[in-house]
């Protein structure tokens, strides 16, 4: 009996030790100003320079107050990063974002993790990175930003799209090729002007996108692309947001560290 209950204490110590040392949730925007973010605005012409790091003329990322709380605005106008100035491994991001009324190409904008290098090495503005596609209609693709590479389960479709196919053979992405772009499997988006929860698991080469509670894209392997057949990997970096056509406001960014990504989510 009182091995039975040195037992029952030893799993309860465990347990509780175990709680006490898992690291709580880390804002990445302290919902009051862009401290600890920087920006790199391209240019606000065709053929011309970009406006370049923390020089933001057109106040194209902003707190503002919406529905009662403050929220990061992302105006879309031009093409832009708004950038941790940290970089993270190894974690769970969520966060939540809607669209606002002002378009002016396209609701277009994405999260970008494992964000290396310089600004402009990805379309002239951002740098290399894997991209969670955020862009409406699209959101949960994956894209490879600049000089990235992963291996993603896939096959094409009858429209000729690479699309995201759990249990398929692991097809290369790399950039500058068709199969830079690989397309979730679902669609889960809300409709414009509904809040989305958008959720971001890395733990080594590996990463999850979440759309709304829902898997719609693993990515494997993670990789920057140096050239054919050299490729280091890739398992950390800094976190970018894009400012990409179309206006959208960010609320809840928030960051914790693992050490695995739950069996659930792989599942």
């Amino acid at each position: 009996m009182k091995k039975y209950f040195l037992f029952i204490s030893v799993i309860i110590l465990a347990t509780f030790y175990s709680c006490q040392t898992e690291k709580p949730w880390q804002p990445l925007f302290n919902g009051e100003n862009l401290d600890g973010w920087e920006t790199w605005v391209g240019p606000l012409e065709e053929d011309g320079d970009p406006v370049g790091l923390n020089n933001d003329p057109l106040n194209l990322f902003s707190v503002v107050e919406l529905e009662g709380e403050n929220v990061i605005r992302i105006s879309g106008e031009v093409n832009a990063s708004l950038a941790t100035k940290e970089e993270f491994e190894n974690y769970h991001l969520s966060m939540e974002l809607k669209w606002g009324v002002e378009v002016f190409s396209r609701r277009n904008s994405g999260l970008l993790y494992h964000s290396y290098g310089d600004f402009g090495a990805g379309l002239g503005v951002w740098m290399s990175s894997h991209e969670l596609q955020l862009w409406t209609g699209n959101m949960g693709d994956s894209y490879r930003m600049g000089k990235s590479y992963c291996e993603i389960p896939m096959q094409k479709n009858a429209e000729g799209k690479y699309v995201y196919t759990k249990g398929a053979e692991l097809i290369p992405s790399i950039p500058d090729t068709e199969t830079r772009i690989v397309a979730k499997n679902g669609d889960y988006e809300k409709p414009i002007g509904e809040w989305n929860t958008i959720e971001l698991y890395c733990v080594g080469t590996t990463s999850v996108h979440v759309v709304n509670g829902n898997v719609n894209m693993v990515n494997y392997n993670s990789g920057k692309y140096l050239g054919e057949d050299n490729i280091e990997p890739l398992s950390k970096g800094k976190i970018q947001f894009q400012s990409e056509g179309g206006e959208v406001y960010l609320r809840n960014i928030k960051i914790k560290p693992i050490k695995e990504i739950p069996a659930e989510i792989l599942q």
